[in-house]
């Protein structure tokens, strides 16, 4: 019986890695439990912040407000980063906050959308891509992925994209090596239209120079299109990126796709933009459509289907793909005790290490290790965690 289930146990690992997209039941019982009370209240909150212009102080409430929402859904500070970009007349934030994948922790999956205003609190103009990314990074938190992701709110882009610029220029770009970025997935103004049928969302593909980049942002809307039918009860319409903060990213030869409503309100920049004049039920279906496409875009590591899969997902495991050491990171000093198992493709275990009065970081010698995945798990008394690691 323990071999019969230990097999089934890597059927289901591994034939994630080589089978495309299809629909998840596991993404879709995630994607269900986004909150339309929490969309509401977040657009509520989001809108009593006021007008979030460069330089004032509701800007920075909101920047504020921001943090504390992550860190209330259980983000270490560790994980938040402050990119601040400012002249002579005003400073302004954008937030990043960093969840690290569990097989290829240097490339990112970036979601994104930007909390500034003119003349209106932007309650839809965007308010709605923030709280939707907001519910997106909830749901993801306790869940392991293969590929990092970067939840970043932008500042400056009703300045003309300033804020994303800086962050492509400063950060992207200013990485060594440069920073390696699978997609860029922005939301942007997707609250919909008071009264109307609300019932599409438009997804934007690349089709500007530089063109060499524009094959790959069609393959991921497409994709997109895919995660919004299987996960959301929303119809979707194909067009192009336009003036957002995806087009820094676009003009670094990165690869995007986003979000836009399809019923275009007449109230963004305007003091109506306002919640009254939004449909937060289609805020709802669309963050359901992130969250799914979050999921598959990151590859998150649900198909294991344990209760003991990361209840707490506070540990990250890197360099991944290692040749000789394993560091674990307990993101904060671990109170219990642990065990790591390194379990072969044939379910054997391999390698067994006890861990007792962990540090925050602890090393594990693999270098004895062939070449190959393996599933490391590594659980205490109140916990247990489970990842593919590949020794190279």
């Amino acid at each position: 019986m323990k071999k019969t289930i230990r097999y089934t146990l890597f059927f289901l690992l591994f034939s994630n890695l080589f089978f495309g997209q299809i629909f998840v039941q596991n993404y879709s019982n995630i994607a269900n439990q986004v909150s339309q009370s929490n969309i509401t209240a977040n657009l509520t909150e989001f809108q009593n912040l006021g007008v979030k212009r460069r330089g004032t102080q509701p800007l920075e409430n909101a920047y504020n407000w921001l943090r504390n929402k992550y860190l209330g859904f259980g983000y270490a500070t560790s994980q938040l980063q402050e990119d601040t970009f400012a002249n002579s007349s005003f400073t302004c934030k954008n937030l990043i906050v960093t969840k690290i994948g569990t097989l290829y922790p240097n490339t990112y999956v970036i979601i994104c959308g930007h909390y500034d205003s003119i003349v209106g609190t932007g309650t839809n103009d965007n308010g709605s891509g923030t709280s939707a990314i907001l519910e997106v990074a909830r749901l993801l938190q306790n869940l392991p992925t293969d590929y990092s992701i970067k939840f970043i709110h932008f500042s400056g882009e009703e300045d003309g994209l300033i804020g994303s610029q800086h962050y492509v220029t400063t950060v992207v770009n200013g990485t060594t090596p440069k920073m390696n970025i699978k997609l860029v997935f922005n939301l942007d103004q997707v609250g919909g239209v008071a009264g109307a049928v609300n019932n599409t969302i438009t997804c934007e593909r690349d089709l500007s120079s530089p063109t060499t980049n524009n094959a790959a942002s069609n393959t991921i809307t497409n994709e997109l299109i895919t995660c919004v039918g299987l996960y959301s009860p929303l119809n979707t319409y194909l067009s192009n990126a336009y003036s957002s903060d995806y087009i820094p990213f676009e003009n670094n030869n990165e690869v995007i796709t986003g979000f836009y409503e399809k019923n275009e309100s007449t109230h963004p920049h305007s003091s109506t933009d306002l919640l009254i004049n939004m449909d937060p039920v289609f805020n709802y279906n669309v963050a359901k459509a992130a969250t799914g496409a979050m999921l598959h875009f990151a590859v998150a590591q649900t198909t294991l289907g344990l209760n003991s899969i990361q209840e707490d997902y506070k540990i990250s495991f890197y360099p991944n793909p290692t040749k000789e050491y394993l560091f674990i990171n307990f993101c904060i000093t671990p109170e219990d005790n642990y065990t790591l198992q390194l379990i072969d493709i044939n379910g054997k275990i391999v390698q067994t290490e006890q861990i007792s009065n962990p540090k925050q970081v602890e090393t594990v010698n693999v270098s004895k290790l062939s070449k190959g995945i393996y599933l490391a798990n590594l659980f205490s008394e109140k916990s247990s965690t489970r990842t593919k690691i590949i020794i190279d």
